[in-house]
């Protein structure tokens, strides 16, 4: 069986060309996923069974091929997730007034190989040695091990992806109907507000992360948009339109002050909420990150002490290659610090932080991807951890006069980001290739090459959707400009430590909001509940425009359904867990359909230099009904395929 095993080819042209394409596709999609919803979700199965799909067409092709591919393509969704949570602060900071090629290829790939190789010393303790879940790990290997399946799931992925396409592009592009539908009512002197954003996208965001997350983000917002904005609308007059707007001096209506309110004060409280939640995380597992990582470090050395019979399987990179790599990062981050504050103790102490904080995090990054996945990883709790100490060392050092220092904490906190977000994939992907049996330094290597061509071609991505839609929060942004929620947290809270003016009774509010969540977190666990409140969930709910919170909690309930009516018409868990993937892989093709529609639909809103449009070719004549209407019947075809996969 070993012979077998090692005749098997892992690293093959084939593979390399695929999972790089996957990586920059899967990063495209997930970039504009992450500026319009907040979240991104693992790319993990869909790229396992684009490949097996592929690789059929080839005479040769085997299970550790496959997985070289899905672990190259996977680290394009999670740079992506790092560099969208980030960067586009120092756009909403003014710092940049677009993004540069070259500084976001830096950031992106330099961090995210740092998070690859810093999670390379911790594989044997957190994969062989800990008891840690991994569920997307152990789904993605499954998916492999049944690769007979692959077909079929490519079909599920590639029609939903039209689907969703042609959806994007009805709405936004032709703009036969609206893309959300909203309403607002003053009651009194307060406000009732209501709305939904009608994307396959957000429907297909809770149905991955399933009932439990797509809940809490829901009474999250639903907190903050019917009981938070109303109580201060009813102690706060009515604001006027400012100077900049088409009808300045005029109150505004209900809709655009229940935004204004969340915009400037009530999204606040989120913030407090992720401040929380992101150091309760690094304090909840301290004990296990420690001994995770002397654990990692000490089975490294015993391994590589000179031990010429180590099994293929527990083959790593060698530590003095992992060494010279992690300088051969720092360094030239070291450089980029320098152009942007110009001196040197400073620099040296931000290359200080960004090495400390991102082993830290990224550590974090791969214990919490064990224990939740990918998907809900709460990498931007750890980030907005990071550029709040950041903040503060940087104040202590530079002055509360120093304009370059908020940008500077959002630099350290990109790199600690991408790090974070690749090191969570990392571990997954290795959990999977312990599995079925892979060789870790080629799946380590094939991480490399997957997050060097997502940081090639993320700048570009970002360039395009800064051009065509902007981000909210920038000066000139349009009606369609993209949410960037985690982003402008970032910039709200570096700024917020320098200049001041950040609304701290909210933030307070939500600090005290999240310390009632998380003991309810720990009494659910201690009575075994299956029901949990992760609190970086209720935060994002807070931060989050109500009207996205609507289809992820549609999404939960669809998910839920399918559980419950498999469950009574299917006694075998293997059945349970066969429609659970049919409806994943059809959630994925939706997600993917609409993002790259959405990228696509930039170019020519590019070319036209008008961030204000949507391309419609007639006004909207069914207004939002006609939307309502199909995002209805995508989500019963979302809840058959899911049902009818196993029958």
């Amino acid at each position: 069986m070993e012979l077998k095993e090692k005749s098997l080819a892992e690293i093959t042209v084939k593979a390399v060309v695929l999972g790089v394409l996957l990586s920059v596709v899967l990063a495209a999609a997930n970039a504009y996923l992450g500026l319009f919803a907040g979240m991104t979700v693992s790319a993990s199965i869909p790229a396992a069974v684009i490949s097996m799909g592929v690789l059929k067409l080839f005479r040769r092709s085997n299970i550790l091929e496959n997985n070289i591919v899905q672990t190259a393509a996977s680290a394009g969704e999670s740079l992506a997730a790092g560099v969208i949570f980030t960067l586009p602060g120092l756009v909403i900071l003014g710092t940049w007034e677009s993004f540069s090629f070259k500084w976001v290829a830096i950031i992106a790939g330099f961090g995210g190989v740092l998070g690859v190789l810093f999670t390379i010393p911790l594989r044997r303790s957190l994969i062989v040695e800990a008891k840690l879940k991994f569920p997307e790990g152990i789904a993605t290997a499954e998916v492999l091990e049944t690769g007979r399946q692959g077909g079929k799931g490519l079909w599920h992925i590639g029609k939903a992806a039209i689907v969703s396409g042609l959806f994007k592009g009805g709405a936004g592009g032709l703009g036969r109907w609206t893309e959300a539908v909203e309403g607002a009512k003053g009651i009194g002197g307060s406000i009732l507000y209501f709305g939904s954003n009608l994307s396959p996208a957000l429907l297909s965001v809770g149905y991955i992360v399933g009932l439990n997350i797509a809940v809490l983000i829901f009474l999250g917002g639903l907190a903050n948009w019917l009981i938070a904005i109303p109580i201060y609308a009813g102690m706060h007059e009515a604001a006027v339109y400012p100077e900049t707007h088409a009808h300045a001096g005029e109150l505004m209506t209900t809709v655009d002050w229940a935004h204004t309110i969340w915009s400037e004060q009530t999204r606040y409280i989120g913030v407090g909420g992720m401040l929380i939640g992101g150091l309760w995380t690094i304090f909840h597992m301290r004990k296990s990150l420690f001994s995770g990582i002397t654990s990692g470090l000490k089975a490294y050395r015993n391994l590589s002490g000179g031990n010429t019979e180590v099994p293929r399987t527990e083959k790593d990179i060698p530590m003095k290659w992992i060494l010279m790599m992690i300088i051969g990062s720092v360094v030239p981050l070291y450089l980029l610090y320098q152009v942007f504050v110009q001196q040197v103790y400073v620099s040296l102490t931000m290359a200080a932080i960004m090495l400390v904080t991102g082993f830290v995090f990224s550590a974090v990054a791969g214990y919490m991807a064990g224990i939740v996945g990918s998907s809900n990883n709460p990498i931007s709790g750890v980030t907005i951890a990071t550029v709040l100490v950041s903040s503060l060392l940087l104040f202590v050092l530079m002055g509360s006069d120093a304009s370059n220092g908020p940008a500077a904490a959002i630099i350290i906190g990109s790199v600690v980001c991408c790090a974070a977000a690749i090191a969570g994939d990392n571990m997954q992907d290795l959990k999977a290739g312990y599995i079925v049996k892979a060789t870790p330094w080629k799946q380590q290597v094939m991480q490399l090459v997957g997050t060097v061509s997502a940081a090639l071609v993320l700048a570009p991505v970002m360039i395009l959707l800064q051009a065509a839609y902007g981000f909210a929060g920038t000066k000139g942004a349009g009606p369609n400009a993209l949410p960037a929620p985690q982003a402008n947290l970032m910039a709200s809270v570096a700024k917020g430590v320098f200049e001041g003016g950040l609304p701290w009774n909210y933030v307070y509010i939500g600090m005290a909001v999240a310390a009632g969540v998380i003991v309810l977190d720990m009494y659910l666990q201690k009575r075994g509940s299956a029901f949990r409140t992760p609190v970086l969930a209720v935060a994002i709910g807070f931060y989050l425009p109500f009207e996205l919170s609507v289809p992820i909690f549609a999404g939960g309930l669809i998910h839920q359904a399918v559980k419950w009516v498999t469950k009574r018409r299917h006694s075998q868990q293997q059945r349970v867990e066969g429609s659970s993937r049919s409806g994943l892989l059809f959630a994925s093709g939706l997600i993917t359909g609409e993002a790259l529609t959405g990228i696509l639909m930039a170019v020519p809103i590019v070319i036209l230099a008008r961030k204000d449009i949507s391309l419609p070719l007639w006004e909207m004549p069914f207004g939002s009904l006609v939307g309502i209407v199909l995002l209805l019947g995508v989500a019963y075809w979302l809840y058959r395929t899911a049902l009818s996969s196993d029958e």
